[in-house]
């Protein structure tokens, strides 16, 4: 069973329970790679009834030993050992300032590391814990060493791959089925980003383009399907939606603009046939040439239209052109359907 709440901890160790008891093992080990040192302070976090802490304790270290259980924190002082110390702590949700001491030579965590929730934040904290050369020990129990039902107080290869990344030293070793791991020298390592699987398609992206003539005529182009629309279409992979509205508009008219003429005024999203689509509306302010056919497969016309009479076109209006219209003269179209808008601040 995986606890989760300080009560179900408490009443495990008021009931008698027990952990695997520290075996030959890891003992040998732990003398091999993090024997202490003159004066060496050792921090056991998840001390339990106190095993590991005492042994440390017996090795030439002062032991800090914490636990979020008070029942296992009585039964572990009933204990006497010298140069050790017990203190209730929830290494997750306290302040760690509220340990004995700031830094450490060992900081232990013994078959209590698949029970911490936020372990890359509580990891990236007990990093700054070590002293010079000082070393974190994790000893866990292996997924693939447990049944199916006992893998929640267990790492996988993958858990266990993240609590080695960042250091300049991190040593697995076989403590008799169970992993001990000595980790040192904190190395941060620099950002990466990566995506997962290719994904399934989504959605429609694309942009629809606002440009205007000296008499403040819009341009719309005839389409083969029947409907007005304005310059636009879909981007590119790796395009923004700027550099993919002066393509499509140099594409489909022969108009030429910068792409720092090209303000993205808002992003509109609707659907259709139960697939989302996404528009940017943009205004490009400057351009050169004389709008020409040059997708005909597409478009039969361009024509400059006054914005009074883009109300009673007599023909439909293609939707998406509709809300990027009404982005720029807002209350021009009557009637238009759903849209969410989300306006871009001009910067």
């Amino acid at each position: 069973m995986v606890f989760v709440r300080r009560e179900q901890w408490d009443a495990h160790y008021a009931g008698g329970g027990r952990f695997r008891e520290l075996g030959p093992a890891e003992r040998r080990l732990l003398a091999e790679h993090v024997p202490a040192p003159a004066g060496g302070l050792a921090l056991d976090i998840g001390c339990g009834l106190g095993e590991l802490a005492r042994h440390l304790a017996g090795s030439g270290y002062r032991v800090d030993a914490v636990d979020w259980s008070e029942a296992a924190l009585t039964q572990a002082r009933r204990t006497d050992t010298a140069g050790l110390t017990y203190r209730r702590l929830d290494i997750e949700r306290n302040d760690l300032d509220r340990l004995p001491h700031p830094a450490y030579d060992l900081i232990t965590v013994r078959l209590g590391w698949a029970f911490v929730r936020d372990r890359t934040r509580v990891l990236n904290r007990l990093r700054e814990r070590l002293r010079p050369g000082g070393a974190l020990c994790v000893i866990t129990p292996v997924a693939d060493a447990v049944p199916d039902e006992r893998r929640g107080i267990a790492l996988d290869e993958r858990e266990i791959a993240l609590l080695r990344t960042g250091w300049t030293s991190a040593d697995r070793h076989d403590a008799d089925g169970l992993a001990l791991l000595v980790l040192r020298g904190p190395s941060p390592t620099a950002p990466e980003y990566a995506g997962k699987s290719r994904p399934s398609p989504h959605a429609l992206t694309g942009a629809g383009v606002v440009v205007t003539d000296r008499a403040g005529r819009v341009l719309l182009g005839w389409s083969v399907r029947g409907v007005w629309e304005l310059p636009g279409g879909k981007n590119d992979a790796d395009e923004d939606f700027a550099a993919a509205a002066v393509r499509e508009l140099e594409e489909e008219t022969s108009l030429k603009a910068d792409p720092v003429e090209a303000r993205v005024r808002a992003i509109l999203m609707d659907s259709v046939h139960g697939i989302p689509r996404v528009t940017a509306a943009v205004r490009v302010s400057a351009f050169t040439g004389e709008p020409l056919v040059a997708e005909p497969r597409l478009i039969r016309r361009w024509e400059w239209h006054d914005l009074d009479d883009l109300p009673l076109l007599g023909e439909p209006l293609f939707t998406p052109s509709a809300h990027v219209l009404d982005v720029m003269w807002p209350g021009l179209l009557p009637g238009l359907p759903p849209v969410h808008r989300y306006p871009v601040a001009d910067g």
